[in-house]
């Protein structure tokens, strides 16, 4: 059953709050929900502020591809917070409600861990092309302000990007409908629900997300194919090996995140789509957070190496 919340009106037409929708509305299916999620939430909370700890304790892990991995686990930390704490009060709640001034915050924060993370992500790349492909010239070129550089550039870019992107929902009218389809505050479902002109803001939506998308996806093809080229001209197996080894988990972090991103935004808006883009976008933001300190601790030597130290010196 559909709940509508009085508007008030500001001005011209601005809602007070919104209604977000959630995941179902099948009530038997809230328990369980909640439950897979509380999960979901106390394994990426932990996950991530469990690797960042692991890395900032061991001088060992003191290194340009562990201060990306650090980043990449704050990223991934601070972006749980954004919404799914909210999502875990739905399960619970007859009306999901969220403020006008929250949902826009969560707009904000949302947009800009998540681009962020894609450059952040695309520096990555990078240091393993520099590590593979120049290894006697890694430590001349990654040094520490070269590897600051490249962080406050990805956080900066995000930050813009996010700026840019609340900036255009807040010039929009809400009027004849308050309900978002969606169990957080995305940019194309607040969008769709709009009573103004939104042909600037999806023109100008669609252009710096998929700016970001083709510019880091490009940078990152362009150093894993000269990856690539530099494999193929080693001799030893065990060149291959270490190089395959060392860029393995990256590889699947990015294809996790881009290939869900991708599905999630590039089918059109459909009534059967709305239910698949609210599904993929679950995955992107609940299950990719998750599984990065997996991917990155796992088959890792040097993590486990760093995780025995830890623990010994912890119970001596």
């Amino acid at each position: 059953m559909l709940y509508r919340k009085q508007i008030i009106m500001e001005n011209d037409s601005l809602v007070s709050e919104f209604i977000l929708m959630g995941l179902t509305d099948q009530p038997e299916l809230q328990l369980s929900l909640f439950v897979l999620f509380l999960i979901n939430y106390t394994a990426t909370a932990m996950g991530n502020f469990s690797l960042m700890s692991l890395i900032f304790l061991n001088s060992t892990l003191h290194t340009p591809m562990y201060f990306f991995i650090f980043n990449l686990s704050f990223i991934d930390f601070c972006y749980s917070m954004v919404f799914t704490p909210k999502m875990l009060m739905s399960f619970f709640l007859e009306k999901n409600i969220i403020s006008f001034k929250g949902c826009m915050t969560q707009l904000f924060f949302f947009c800009f861990f998540v681009n962020s993370e894609s450059y952040v992500l695309t520096a990555m790349a990078y240091d393993r092309y520099v590590a593979i492909c120049k290894p006697l010239l890694y430590k001349a070129i990654m040094l520490p302000r070269i590897c600051c550089l490249l962080m406050f550039v990805s956080y900066l870019i995000g930050f813009a990007s996010a700026m840019i992107l609340t900036g255009l929902m807040l010039r929009l009218n809400f009027c004849n409908s308050n309900i978002i389809d969606h169990y957080m505050c995305d940019i194309f479902p607040v969008i769709r629900i709009s009573s103004s002109d939104t042909y600037v803001n999806e023109l100008v939506s669609s252009a710096v997300v998929g700016t970001g998308i083709i510019l880091c996806c490009l940078l990152i093809l362009i150093s894993y194919a000269l990856i690539l080229f530099n494999i193929i001209h080693m001799s030893s197996g065990k060149g291959w090996s270490k190089a395959l080894g060392t860029c393995g988990s990256h590889i699947i972090t990015v294809s996790l995140f881009y290939g869900s991103g991708l599905l999630a935004y590039v089918k059109p808006s459909s009534s059967e789509t709305v239910g698949q883009g609210k599904f993929l976008t679950m995955f992107y933001t609940c299950l990719v957070p998750m599984l990065n300190p997996l991917i990155y601790s796992l088959q890792n030597k040097d993590v486990k190496v760093a995780v025995k130290k830890t623990l010994k010196r912890i119970t001596s």
